[in-house]
Parts: C-alpha cells; structure tokens; sequence
C-alpha cells in the first residue's frame, strides 16, 4: 500500500478507552464514541493503543472493545488493534485474539522495558506478522519504550508482506523522510503537531489523539490539502496548535487530557485507570477554554 492508497485510511484516532463510573470497561460508551468519530471524520480507529490505556484493560477487554466496535461502526471504517506488549508470545496471542475480534489491522508497539536490540526487535515483529493474517503497523515511540525501530530496521521490514505501515512518534522527520524514499510503508504521524508536515512529503495521514475531541477540524486540514489548498490546510493545523499542545505536551498523558475533554463535552469517556490519574480543575479548565475556542472561532478567509 502506497500513500495514495493507504492501508487503514486516512484519518484514524486513537480512541480512548471508556470506562464507567466504578472502573468498568463501558462498551456501551464506546459504541456510541466510535459511531461519532467515525459520523464526523475517522475513516480509522485504532483500539487499545497508549490513549487506550492498553496496559491496564485485559486480554478479555480488548477483544470485547474490539467487538463492540465493529458492531457500532460496520464496515465504514477501519479498525485496528493495539496488540504489543513487551513479551512476544504474549502479543502473538493478543494478535490472533483481534484477528478473531474482527480487527482490520494490528498496531505492534516495540517491546517496552527490555529494550531488545535491532536484531532481536527485527525477529519480534517478523513473528507476530508471521502469526496472524492481518496488516501490521509498526508502533515507533521511543519515549515511552525505550527503544527506537531504527530507520534501517524499518527498511528491512518493509519487505515483509504484512507489515504495510509505521506510526511515528519517534519525532526524527528525516528519519521518516528517509524510510518514506526507500520503502513503500504508509507512514502515519502519531504525534498531532506533524499530521500535515508528514503528509506533505507523503504520509498516509495520521492516528490522532486529539481527533478523539475535533474529529472534524484535523479531517478537514488533509481534506484541504488535498483538494489543493495549502495554505487552508496551514492554517487550519496552525488552529488546532493550543489545543495540541494541551493535550499532548502539558505535562499530562493524551487519555487524561482526551477524557478530562470528553467528559466536560458530556460524551463517553469516564475514569481513568490507576497508575493514571485524572486532570485537575485547573487543566480541564484550560482544556476546555482552547477547545471552545478553536470550535466557536469565526471561519477566517481562503487567503488567511
């Protein structure tokens, strides 16, 4: 798959994981978040990944987050799975388990706290490709596992043919740019402030966080974009700059800042879970004042 043509679609979100009151997982509520999501821009949705708090839902949770979404959103979208964890057998079977669920794709983040050198993360992914019969993109976030796919590594999995993509949350664009030069692996931005600079030199597009609340407003930059108007495209991810960094650069993690959001908006969203804890008053208080206005701002002229 090419970025012409991407794997997963354009516009994916990194959905946050619902809960109840009491810590349950609400699949009710994430139902009717997909359905929104997806009402209002998301060709994608990627299901228990990091603002999914995959590390703290089960095994058992993920496969029914999986089936519940699937049975809210049909075929309008894409779906896939969060599947990585830091022990390789373990994800073969969580990669099977979505396979089973009616997942699109599978969403392999490196092996976190062992930090495996280049070979043996190599050999990690090849076998969760090999295992399942669906697409695999690569999960590449340095900051939270320790180890960095390095861009020769990507290369080399490139010619696997199920591993079709990467996320990159690595922040190295010349990185990107060299994987994107020599390989055909749709390439998503991961980290929302490079959605249109990625897709500029030929990104798939992105999986967003932030689309968990402005759906519609990060659709429309590669909406513009597309149609020919970079300078629409500029200004309207230039917009979108302070509640991106609120969300993801304030000091909390995106499933706080997303839920403190959702919550305030009156949508499914509910608790996070321990070792999290949720944004104080005075940060879903900033959360929202961006929020609004970003939403309530007057639309400004074609030449801005």
């Amino acid at each position: 798959m090419t970025a012409t043509h991407p794997p997963f679609g354009r516009a994916l979100c990194a959905m946050i994981t619902p809960f109840t009151a009491s810590g349950s997982l609400d699949l009710d509520g994430a139902q009717r978040l997909a359905d929104r999501l997806v009402g209002e821009g998301c060709d994608g949705l990627v299901l228990s990944g990091t603002t999914g708090e995959s590390p703290t839902t089960s095994d058992a949770e993920k496969a029914g987050l999986i089936r519940a979404v699937r049975e809210a959103v049909g075929d309008r979208a894409s779906l896939v799975a969060g599947v990585g964890t830091s022990d390789t057998r373990h994800t073969v079977e969580l990669a099977l388990a979505a396979e089973k669920s009616g997942a699109d794709g599978l969403l392999v983040v490196s092996p976190y706290y062992s930090r495996p050198p280049q070979d043996a993360l190599e050999a990690h992914f090849r076998e969760i490709a090999d295992a399942a019969g669906l697409p695999v993109l690569l999960y590449d976030i340095p900051g939270r596992t320790g180890t960095r796919i390095e861009p020769d590594t990507m290369i080399r999995l490139a010619g696997h043919p199920r591993i079709v993509g990467v996320k990159d949350c690595s922040y190295d664009f010349l990185a990107a740019q060299k994987v994107l030069s020599a390989t055909e692996l749709a390439y998503y931005a991961g980290c929302d402030e490079h959605n249109l600079a990625l897709y500029a030199i030929g990104g798939a597009g992105y999986v967003s966080t932030v689309a968990n609340v402005i759906p519609g407003h990060l659709r429309a930059v590669l909406d513009a974009f597309d149609a020919g108007d970079t300078a629409g495209a500029a200004r309207l991810q230039r917009a979108a700059t302070a509640l991106i960094e609120l969300m993801m650069s304030a000091g909390l993690p995106g499933a706080v800042t997303a839920k403190a959001l959702l919550d305030g908006l009156g949508l499914p969203a509910g608790p996070v879970r321990a070792p999290l804890r949720p944004a104080g008053r005075d940060a879903a208080d900033a959360l929202r004042a961006a929020y609004d206005r970003l939403t309530t701002a007057p639309p400004a002229p074609a030449s801005a």
